[in-house]
């Protein structure tokens, strides 16, 4: 692992001292890689699948575990897509000119070595080597033992990429082994080679990561989400938001795992929001006022209000109006995505302002937390922190920056 992290800091130099075009001719030979190794990489899915579901993994773990023709194509797309992206090196991000004529720039630079540990998502060994690479910076990939297979096949197509374009293959490094003390490793920076660690999984992995990492960390912890319904929404658009924010895919960090209806418009809105849930096949956990319209609801417990279910299960409460619903976010949400439904400006400007989470939405679906609906091109993760990078991970916020001062000979008194 020692030897990982001298040859990421050696090539994460070469990386960010490339030109730009070299940098996307990788990118999209990259792409050509994962096209032209589909089947090496389906047939390696398949084995960490039929492995996964013969060890009781739940189904929304297996969902994200999946790969299939369709899905290895939209990683191969996203991973040319980040191409196309505008250059986030050498951007001037400030600059000025003080009294005495010096000349000052605030310039974007690459962080350096990034390190990924993640579980099942083995597209996220694409994602995240694109974005570092696009970025200027080396990518140090630990996958899950469920995805080890999946991510192996992956990263040689990347690693094909680089070199390929004449760039060193070490920049996308992914951890040959299964063994968890590699994660310890990492964590412990890998004799200061580690710049950032990045940890895209479960609560548990997260939570050791925050704990034990001694670089800076990108990360959250839940994505318990909520949909607050107004007294001013339209009942169909809500409707549709809601199912879409729940359902599109349980699994993800973006789905929403607790509807709030204004009791103004409980008399209208609350049923017909319920039974579409219920008659979706979704699990309704609710207050009393939400168990009166439907014999299927079932009580909701305080618990509930501060579970990430990542399953065909939401929690349901009417809330006496905005300030109601922003303060049940702020006790309970975890600071990631929060959407209001209002044709109310006003409340929805508040709800924008006062909800304190990474990402904030109005009348549209929280599964939209995405780096590449955002038109990042992939995202690395989701940080809900207030350092740095918050909300999608893409590759501007893998840049860090540096000054430059421009002097005619100047001494300081």
């Amino acid at each position: 692992m020692r030897e990982f992290g001298r040859k990421a800091r050696a090539a994460a130099r070469k990386v960010a001292l490339s030109p730009a075009a070299q940098r996307n001719a990788a990118l999209l030979a990259m792409a050509d890689a994962l096209r032209a190794r589909k089947a090496q990489i389906l047939a390696a899915n398949a084995q960490d699948l039929a492995d996964g579901k013969a060890a009781g993994l739940s189904a929304s773990f297996i969902d994200r575990l999946a790969l299939d023709e369709k899905r290895l194509a939209a990683i191969a797309d996203a991973v040319a897509e980040v191409a196309t992206l505008p250059d986030p090196l050498g951007r001037v991000l400030a600059e000025w000119t003080r009294p005495n004529g010096l000349r000052f720039e605030r310039v974007a630079t690459p962080l350096g070595v990034i390190a990924v540990i993640f579980e099942s998502r083995p597209n996220v060994t694409a994602d995240a080597g694109a974005l570092c690479l696009k970025s200027g910076n080396a990518a140090i990939l630990r996958a899950g033992s469920d995805s080890f297979r999946s991510s192996s096949e992956i990263a040689a197509a990347m690693r094909a990429g680089l070199e390929a374009a004449g760039l060193p293959a070490d920049a996308i490094q992914l951890v040959p082994t299964r063994d968890r003390a590699a994660v310890g490793a990492i964590l412990a920076g890998l004799d200061g080679n580690v710049d950032v660690v990045v940890p895209r999984g479960g609560k548990s992995l997260v939570a050791r990561v925050q704990s034990e990492a001694r670089v800076p960390v990108f990360a959250h912890l839940d994505g318990n989400c909520h949909v607050y319904v107004d007294a001013a929404a339209d009942l169909a658009m809500a409707r549709e938001i809601l199912l879409n924010a729940k359902l599109r895919r349980t699994g993800v960090c973006g789905a929403a795992e607790t509807l709030l209806v204004d009791e103004a418009a409980a008399a209208t809105h609350l049923a017909p929001l319920v039974t579409a849930l219920l008659d979706a096949g979704c699990a309704v956990r609710g207050d009393a006022a939400t168990q009166a319209v439907d014999a299927r609801v079932t009580p909701a417990s305080e618990e509930d209000w501060s579970t990430e279910y990542l399953d065909r299960i939401i929690a349901v409460r009417s809330v006496a109006g905005l300030d109601a619903a922003i303060d049940h976010v702020e006790r309970y949400g975890s600071h990631h995505t929060d959407a209001i439904v209002t044709a109310d400006e006003a409340a929805a400007a508040r709800f924008l302002a006062e909800v304190d989470s990474a990402i904030v939405i109005h009348n549209a679906s929280t599964q939209f937390a995405d780096g590449g609906e955002f038109g990042f091109g992939a995202e690395i993760g989701i940080a809900t922190g207030r350092m740095h990078a918050r909300g999608p991970v893409g590759v501007e916020q893998l840049c860090a920056f540096k000054y430059r001062v421009h002097g005619a000979g100047q001494t300081r008194p």
